[in-house]
This record gives structure tokens, sequence and C-alpha cells, in this order.
């Protein structure tokens, strides 16, 4: 599903106009890369929450070249299903 599908999907429902719903969309979307950002995460109660996850330092191995090289730590974003959610899912 797409971000434009959503729109569609939530201005359908709820009977507002798509342009004003995009807005809600996009500013959802900016309020989660920000708070992400700024290390706090996310949590919607049951939904999910969107966290950030630190990654260790590894070695890796380009096998093509047969050299050893150093992934170094890092943070990615993580969207973590409430249980809710998950058993919603898992029928």
């Amino acid at each position: 599903m797409t971000k434009a599908e959503i729109v569609n999907e939530v201005a359908k429902a709820t009977g507002i106009e798509k342009v004003t719903v995009q807005t809600v969309v996009e500013g959802f979307m900016e309020s989660v890369k920000g708070s992400l950002a700024n290390n706090e995460p996310v949590y919607l109660r049951g939904f999910g929450s969107f966290i950030i996850k630190h990654r260790a330092q590894k070695a890796a191995r380009n096998i093509t070249k047969k050299t050893t090289m150093t992934i170094p730590a890092h943070d990615i974003p993580a969207f973590k299903p409430a249980k809710v959610f998950l058993a919603t899912i898992k029928k």
C-alpha cells in the first residue's frame, strides 16, 4: 500500500478532503522522523512502536575480493508491532 492509497482510504472513510488528509499523513510522518532523529521512540498504543536500534560494529567479508572489512556501529529505525496488532495479522 502506498501513501496515496492510504490517503484515498482515509479520505473515503472519513469524508475529509484528500488534500487535508495528505497534509495530516505527511505531518505524522515528519513527526515520527523528527522524534526518531532526536532518539525519542514513538509509541502508538494498539499499533506498535517506532524505535531506534543500535547495531554494534562487526566484521564482514567480501567474498568476491576475498577481503574482510569492518562495518562501523550505527543506529537504524525499526518498528515493533503491538501484541494486539500481531494477533490480528496471525489469524
